[in-house]
């Protein structure tokens, strides 16, 4: 098992950095009082696996010092369990400005007059877990995306799939538009089998009805430019540090050509070694 204490300033992403390990498989825990981490780890352990990444975020909110951590660290390290220490930081002005920004009350803010009093006493206070850390992230002018690749270097699993997953979903425009989707296509222009009495009852994914909507000059242009659109755009979107894309195509009941075109597409993308889900949301509703 391993533990990863996530430590750090106030303001600095601590939070966000959480976010991003629950995407890297890890089980994250926000601000657990630290006199119960070996109990914690205890409890993960008696688990039998189920816990093995573990990431708990722990900082200034009640302590007055780190020493107890420490203390709590030296246990962990007399039980066999594996841990680090990631300490995110960035500069005073950055992290005034964030408090300023977002009008929230500084952790320290009770013991402390303004806002750059409380940065100053934070970073004194947080000074022994900096020196004790194995990974220091300065999140000055560091995006989102910078973030997930630097966290994913220094925590992402030996075995874990380095591309993103992509969803197909088919849908029915009088059922509405998936909210989660990043890409939308509407294929309303191609032929549709709703009107012949024999492929009424059928899908997207019978071959009579694939045939119908996707063999002729318009259904097979739209297809070659639309594996070259996303064929293009995957690796774009997975340099970006994206964890999944959900590629959403429409028709009007979602049953019949937005089936097809869905199931064409995940075939293609299988074929091209992508890490495909393809769900037809509408398709028994008809």
């Amino acid at each position: 098992m391993k533990f990863l204490i996530i430590s750090g300033l106030s303001g600095a992403g601590k939070s966000r950095a959480a976010d991003v390990l629950e995407d890297l498989d890890y089980y994250c825990v926000d601000n657990l009082p630290t006199a119960l981490l070996t109990k914690f780890a205890e409890l993960c352990l008696a688990m039998g696996g189920r816990y093995e990444r573990v990431a708990l975020v722990t900082d200034v909110r009640g302590q007055e010092s780190f020493a107890e951590l420490f203390e709590e660290l030296d246990k962990l390290e007399a039980m066999g369990v594996n841990y680090s220490i990631l300490y995110m930081e960035a500069t005073e002005a950055s992290l005034i400005q964030r408090y300023k920004e977002s009008r929230r009350p500084h952790p320290l803010a009770d013991e402390c007059g303004t806002i750059q009093d409380c940065v100053e006493r934070e970073i004194e206070l947080t000074r022994p877990v900096r020196a004790r850390a194995d990974h220091i992230i300065n999140t000055t002018g560091l995006s989102l995306t910078m973030l997930q690749h630097l966290l994913s270097d220094f925590y992402a699993a030996e075995d874990k799939p380095s591309k993103m997953i992509v969803n197909v979903v088919s849908f029915g425009y009088k059922y509405g538009i998936p909210i989660d989707a990043d890409l939308v296509f509407d294929v309303r222009f191609l032929p549709n089998p709703f009107y012949d009495e024999a492929l009424r009852p059928l899908s997207g994914m019978d071959e009579p009805v694939q045939k119908y909507v996707l063999d002729n000059d318009s259904a097979r242009g739209f297809l070659e430019k639309l594996f070259a659109l996303v064929d293009f755009l995957i690796p774009q979107y997975n340099e970006e540090g994206r964890f999944s894309l959900n590629i959403a195509v429409g028709c009007t009941g979602g049953q019949h050509r937005s089936v097809a075109v869905a199931n064409a597409l995940a075939r293609h993308l299988t074929v091209n070694d992508e890490d495909v889900r393809l769900l037809n949301r509408d398709r028994k509703r008809g």
